[in-house]
Formats: C-alpha cells, sequence, structure tokens
C-alpha cells in the first residue's frame, strides 16, 4: 500500500539551479537528490516513487528524472512492483544478514588498516568526533548520522581506494534499513565504548586489537538490529530511518 504523501517542505529541494554552474547533467543531478532523500529516510522501504511527482519538485523534465530513477533501480534501491511501480527496495532476512556479514569483515579490516596507516590529523580527528558523541545521546536520529561520519573517517585513515570504495558501496543497502537500531534503550551508550576501544586500538598501531574490536562492534550491531527486526514482525513497525 502506498504511503501517505510528506510534507511538501520535507521533499527534495529543486536542484536545476544548485548545480547548473557545474554543468552536471540534470539526471544526475535528479539521481543524486532521490538516492540522498531514500538516504536520509524520506522516501522508506516499499515507498511509491512518482516520476511525475519528482519532476514537479526537482522542476525538471521527466527525461532526466526518468533516467535517474532507471539508474537506480539498476543499484537495487529502487524496485518494479506489480500493481505499485516503482518503490523504494526493502531487504529481506538474509539479505540483511549478508549485509553485517560484509560489514563485520570489512570494517575489521579497515580498522587494522587505520592502525597501519592512519595519520596523526586522522586519529585526533577520530578521538574528536568520539568526543563529540556525548551531544546525540538523547536524539536517535542524530546519533545515526554522527555513527556514520565516525565509521567514515576510519574507511579513510585506512588509505586503501579499493575497500573505501567497496565499503561506500555498503550504504546503499544500509539506507534500505527501516528505523536506526540506536532507537533500542541502551545501544546508543553501549556503542560507545565499543568506539573508543576502537580508536584506541588505532591510535596504540595495534592492527589485530583494532580489528578484533571493530567486529565486536559490528556484531554488537548485527545483534541489534535482529531485535529491531523482532520488534517489527511482532508490531507491524514501519518506521523510515536506519543504521
Amino acid at each position: 500500500m502506498a504511503r501517505a504523501p510528506k510534507p511538501k517542505d520535507a521533499t527534495p529541494q529543486s536542484a536545476a539551479l544548485e548545480e547548473v554552474t557545474a554543468k552536471v547533467p540534470l539526471s544526475v543531478v535528479a539521481y543524486r537528490k532521490i538516492r540522498e532523500a531514500i538516504r536520509t529516510g524520506h522516501y522508506a522501504p516499499g515507498d511509491r516513487i512518482l516520476e511525475d511527482e519528482l519532476s514537479r519538485q526537482l522542476e525538471m523534465s521527466r527525461t532526466p528524472v526518468r533516467e535517474a530513477l532507471h539508474r537506480l533501480e539498476s543499484e537495487g534501491l529502487l524496485v518494479y512492483e506489480a500493481r505499485q511501480g516503482i518503490v523504494v527496495a526493502r531487504l529481506d532476512y538474509q539479505m540483511i544478514m549478508e549485509l553485517y556479514s560484509m560489514r563485520d569483515v570489512l570494517e575489521g579490516t579497515a580498522a587494522a588498516m587505520a592502525a597501519r596507516h592512519a595519520s596523526d590529523a586522522e586519529i585526533a580527528n577520530l578521538e574528536h568526533l568520539l568526543l563529540m558523541e556525548e551531544r546525540f545521546a538523547d536524539d536517535a536520529a542524530a546519533m545515526a548520522e554522527h555513527n556514520r561520519r565516525f565509521h567514515e573517517a576510519i574507511y579513510r585513515s585506512a588509505h586503501n581506494r579499493y575497500l573505501l570504495k567497496t565499503l561506500n558501496a555498503l550504504q546503499d543497502p544500509l539506507s534500505l534499513l527501516s528505523k536506526t537500531t540506536f532507537l533500542l534503550p541502551g545501544r546508543r551508550t553501549a556503542a560507545h565504548p565499543e568506539h573508543q576501544a576502537i580508536v584506541e586500538a588505532i591510535r596504540a598501531r595495534d592492527p589485530e586489537r583494532a580489528e578484533r574490536v571493530a567486529r565486536t562492534h559490528i556484531r554488537a550491531a548485527q545483534q541489534a538490529r535482529l531485535q529491531i527486526m523482532a520488534e517489527e514482525a511482532a508490531w507491524g513497525a514501519d518506521t523510515p530511518g536506519g543504521s
């Protein structure tokens, strides 16, 4: 069933004037805007995506919007469903387990490589991000966004472009998870010492410990995700967000 229309002030912003000076093709502008709307939870899994509505919101013709939708469909963020049309993709149980399995391996590797290659400035940045977490103790959505920045800082500190590209590719399916695990009681406070252990291992230049604690962190996040999924199954919840 289609979700209720969102308020107009929550829709993707007009993009034509924003990037015209950079001469970015309108199809790319539309792609970026729609992808960001999905990533931030404006469009949740199962939401219908209407081409003509997007054309009005983005103030561009339907052709570039159609091209953007085709690209997002090819990347798995959108799917075609009978009687619904184009909708934001949903991840099933097996897909979610596979996603966390990949995160376990890749994020552990990233932490280990960061312990070997991170500059002093990058380690200082990780410590700064760690200190900032206290600001988001009472805001699950803000904590989820800050958590994303923290992990991306580790990815960059690994100094491996291929690993970075692979980890970034996981961000799209992560955006399709309903709810953030930081909505669970205690998850925000539990994540902080896990992050702290990762930063301490990177600062100590201990790759083995960095990988071990990073993988422990991802497995804790997976357990929290399983709890969210169990609650959704029990209550039929469908709240966008997710981390």
